[in-house]
């Protein structure tokens, strides 16, 4: 379940990092940057 779920949260910080696009906020990439980390360790641990 781990996987699924490190996996959906690393698919959501990709998904925000192509609506990063159109305005470039910090907190956008501050939530980008915790999803990508967030799912890589659930994913891979």
């Amino acid at each position: 379940m781990k996987r699924v779920i490190g996996f959906a949260v690393f698919f959501i910080a990709v998904g925000m990092i192509i609506g990063m696009l159109l305005p470039n906020t910090f907190t956008e990439v501050m939530i980008v940057l915790i999803c990508l980390l967030l799912g890589y360790n659930l994913f891979c641990c």
